[in-house]
């Protein structure tokens, strides 16, 4: 499925166990450092570790601390009321917050004292610092006890949550970013019904979607993701098409520097500054596309079905693979998203019902219905996606780009902090004109700082 990204994971992840830290702690420097070796199991190998629940009986009542990723309210307590139905087990849905972060800081928070939930929403950049926090159990035995197989996921998004063999969490929301675009737009400036190929091209159609705006309304012919918190994920994608990236593939050195990382964020620099096709979005950019302000952003798989309904029979919105540049075509798509795990400091009875209430929720059936409902990805191999793909086709679009996906650098990914500190140093170069080469080679130094201060200590 996710054709590099598994082995990403894994050496991305054996890396991390050297360090022995507590918060979200990530092995990045611009120097060498430790070699890394695999250490996590296979997603079809299953795990079986953890604690034993020979004779033990799930609970009747259990907590599920969530953002609701994609909207998903609604779908998540349908789903948890046929669990109910089928046996016997109350799930209560708790609103943890509006973000993973949110989700995050509060059960952080319950370390110290205080309730914690029997299910917790996971995403893929949190769930490590739990187990170096030791807070979450290994899920090998718990989930065998519940009848789960964890061979029937999908390979690299199981294996996203592996490490020593053992398995931290399963697949829920999971998602990748994909282009949209009004196709009314698109038609009025004599455009093709498709996402770009590159970058490059997409330069060649702006100037045609701005040369129609009198007509179709829209300020932009594309907006910038808001860059808060996640500037790091979504312009992975242009970094990567232009051969650069935070940080080098599969590595632990810092390339937010070089001049191809440079001549990427230079793109988008140029086109919101100098040739002024682009904007930056302030708060959501797929709600501006919706309202038709712009005519093509990038967005979470998971906002599809969303902005869907937000547009109704306003105008046709299409979707794409993300658009490659002059050095890599593919694989320029990042994953993202969350799982579930569950806590460690609970009682037995609660851990076995969470671990059913997660076979129940992610199973075939009720994958495709949270898919449908959310645009987020079906984690089963054995999924019937047909009812999935004739209600909706533009799923489908998302579903084949996993094919061509890569694992996040390691420099967004891991390094405490660092997603604010790219978002700075982004912002600094496309709303204030900041020197893109002076800038990056500042976010570097920043970089290093939190390895020289945060990571290097605990190497040995």
């Amino acid at each position: 499925m996710l054709h590099d990204v598994s082995s990403a994971a894994i050496s991305r992840r054996s890396l991390l166990g050297l360090a022995g830290l507590g918060a979200g702690a990530a092995l990045l420097s611009a120097c060498s450092g430790p070699s890394t070796t695999s250490a996590a199991g296979s997603a079809s190998a299953g795990a079986t570790g953890g604690p034993s629940f020979d004779g033990v009986t799930p609970a009747k009542t259990i907590s599920f601390w969530s953002n609701h990723p994609g909207s998903s309210q609604a779908i998540t307590q349908s789903i948890i009321k046929k669990f109910k139905a089928q046996s016997g087990i109350t799930v209560n849905l708790v609103t943890a917050g509006s973000t993973y972060e949110d989700v995050a800081q509060k059960f952080q928070s319950a370390q110290a004292g205080g309730q914690l939930p029997d299910l917790v929403v996971l995403s893929d950049v949190w769930w490590f610092r739990y187990y170096m926090q030791d807070s979450i159990i290994p899920l090998g035995n718990v989930i065998k006890a519940a009848g789960l197989e964890l061979s029937d996921y999908r390979d690299g998004l199981v294996a996203d949550y592996q490490y020593k063999g053992e398995q931290w969490a399963v697949p829920w929301a999971r998602s990748t970013p994909l282009f949209y675009y009004n196709k009314n737009h698109f038609k009025a400036a004599g455009l093709p019904d498709r996402s770009p190929t590159s970058w490059e091209e997409f330069a060649t159609w702006a100037p045609k979607l701005m040369a129609v705006k009198a007509t179709t309304k829209a300020k932009y012919a594309y907006e910038i993701p808001a860059l808060a918190g996640y500037a790091g994920w979504t312009l992975q994608n242009t970094l990567w098409g232009y051969g650069g990236g935070w940080s080098k593939r599969n590595s632990f050195d810092i390339t937010c520097d070089s001049p191809a990382t440079v001549k990427a964020l230079n793109y988008f620099a140029d086109a919101v500054n100098t040739s002024k096709w682009a904007g930056v979005a302030s708060t959501a950019a797929i709600d501006d596309l919706a309202a038709g302000a712009c005519s093509a952003t990038i967005e979470s798989t998971g906002s599809l079905v969303g902005v869907q309904k937000s547009i109704g029979s306003r105008f046709q919105v299409g979707v794409g693979f993300l658009p490659g540049g002059p050095v890599s075509t593919k694989p320029v798509c990042p994953t993202g998203g969350a799982g579930v795990g569950i806590p460690k400091g609970i009682d037995k009875a609660n851990q076995l019902a969470a671990a059913k209430f997660i076979a129940f929720l992610t199973n075939p059936e009720n994958t495709v219905d949270f898919s449908s409902a959310t645009g987020y990805m079906p984690v089963r191999k054995s999924a019937d996606t047909s009812s999935l793909l004739e209600k909706n086709a533009l799923i489908g679009t998302a579903i084949k780009q996993l094919d061509v996906t890569r694992a996040q650098d390691w420099a967004r990914v891991f390094m405490p902090g660092a997603d604010q500190e790219i978002a700075k140093a982004v912002a600094g170069i496309l709303t204030q004109k900041a020197d893109t080469t002076a800038t990056m080679k500042s976010l570097r130094s920043t970089l290093e700082g939190i390895y020289t201060s945060q990571v290097k200590p605990h190497l040995n």
